[in-house]
């Protein structure tokens, strides 16, 4: 019995380093599996202790059954072990008290990581940010609707100037749908002839959404330049219009309140959609569309006479009023007093309601049209009655009407200003210091009983 004993002691340490091995094989095991599985650039790997590793439920594989291409070598040091798949020379290693973090991309042991550079230096807490009520300066009311308020502000992130809608909110009502529906689908637009969407501030008694500054729109520089745009600059406008709308309708979004008032003009003259309080986004089949949509003026006959089944035709209706109220000086069917005043407006110009009218047919009417090549064409294809026979914003933009364009502006990118071509700019309007009344206020929106 004695003389047994002492050969019993070596085994039992031999047992003990083979579980040791196994638990470490099997450890490391895992981690390499993780990393080559998950494509991560860095793991960070707990200390381990040899009680931690053991366990009824642990499954032990011998290191011998391990791949010899997930093999880990192991080096011991004296805060323990440290698994790595690559020489030490070639892997960044930081140590701290509970982890060691091995980055497997580290091309020198001295680089700093940007992500421990970037957090090293963390701004002030009182200093602004975005989407806090503090961080912009109201400089000036702008206008005023029925459930928001526009200023013209300040960021005092980066100084620069804003436009400011704040929304009243209504604790039994809660937020506007319009509002809803206008910062949703902005959030997703990035063209530079939409208006982009800076910020959205939310707090318990308003909404503001915060957006780059354009300091006129269309209707106030027709006001400031009556009798008829330049045509080179009603080319300009239309052009830029038309790519704008051709962006959203290719994204099944219709803007469904296109008038001079939502068209922003910036001091270099470039166009912007705006007010997208009425849009839809029509990737979903909707048989809830409302047909009191658009304003009075600009709704196309066949919404007026009731139709909610109407698609991106709605809006071309409304660019071909447009496009006629640029050239002549005035709106081309201003009705003053319902529906039915409007619909006897536009059936004087055409008297049989759904069938493809001839351009003369508008010389008549607007005769400025016919001082400009191409002009009356393309204002008889956006005022078809019959919305299938509208023309669309994308078939537009390649009319003869705009062949004297440079070929550049259909190559440029969505971000890309038309005013980017060294060739294209505004020309100057007659009667810039003429000054004339606002829209009567039988423009203003009809919204009260839209459906959503």
């Amino acid at each position: 019995m004695c003389d047994l004993l002492p050969a019993s002691q070596p085994v039992e340490k031999i047992g003990k380093m083979k579980k040791l091995r196994r638990t470490l094989s099997e450890s490391f095991s895992r981690i390499a599996l993780k990393k080559e599985d998950s494509g991560f650039d860095e793991i960070c790997v707990t200390k381990m202790s040899t009680r931690s590793c053991q366990g009824p439920d642990s499954v032990i594989k011998p290191l011998d059954t391990i791949p010899e291409d997930r093999k880990v070598r192991v080096q011991r040091t004296q805060s323990g072990f440290e698994p790595f798949e690559k020489p030490a020379s070639q892997v960044k290693r930081v140590h701290s008290e509970n982890n060691a973090c091995i980055n497997a991309k580290s091309s020198s042991a001295g680089k700093e990581s940007p992500k421990l550079r970037r957090h090293s230096s963390p701004s002030s807490p009182t200093s602004p940010k975005f989407g806090k009520a503090d961080s912009y300066e109201k400089l000036e009311k702008l206008g005023e609707g029925s459930y928001a308020t526009v200023y013209k502000g300040k960021s005092k992130v980066n100084g620069k100037l804003v436009a400011l809608k704040v929304i009243r909110l209504q604790e039994e009502e809660g937020t506007p749908f319009t509002a809803i529906r206008e910062a949703s689908l902005l959030k997703g637009l990035k063209h530079s002839n939409i208006v982009l969407l800076h910020d959205i501030i939310h707090t318990k008694e308003t909404l503001t959404l915060v957006f780059e500054y354009v300091h006129t729109d269309l209707c106030q520089y027709m006001d400031k330049h009556p009798g008829g745009l330049h045509p080179d600059n009603v080319r300009l406008f239309l052009f830029q219009l038309l790519r704008g709308l051709s962006y959203i309708h290719q994204r099944y979004i219709l803007h469904r309140d296109l008038k001079p008032q939502n068209l922003l003009i910036s001091d270099t003259g470039e166009l912007k959609l705006a007010d997208f309080g009425l849009a839809r986004a029509k990737s979903v089949p909707s048989h809830t569309y409302s047909n009191e949509v658009v304003t009075l003026w600009y709704r196309p006959p066949d919404v007026l006479l009731g139709s909610t089944d109407y698609s991106t035709c709605l809006d071309m209706w409304g660019v071909g009023c447009i496009f006629v109220e640029m050239i002549q000086g005035v709106a081309a069917f201003p009705g003053m007093k319902d529906i039915q005043d409007q619909l006897e407006r536009i059936f004087l110009l055409f008297t049989d309601r759904f069938t493809v009218y001839s351009p003369k047919k508008l010389r008549q009417a607007w005769n400025k049209l016919g001082y400009v090549d191409h002009a009356e064409e393309l204002a008889s294809r956006f005022l078809q009655c019959s919305p299938k026979q509208r023309i669309s914003a994308q078939t537009a933009l390649n009319h003869e009407y705009f062949s004297q364009l440079p070929p550049r502006l259909w190559e440029l990118t969505d971000m890309c200003s038309i005013f980017t071509v060294a060739t294209v700019k505004l020309q100057p309007e007659a009667g810039d210091s003429i000054q004339v009344c606002g829209r009567t206020s039988s423009q203003s929106k009809v919204s009260s009983g839209a459906k959503h």
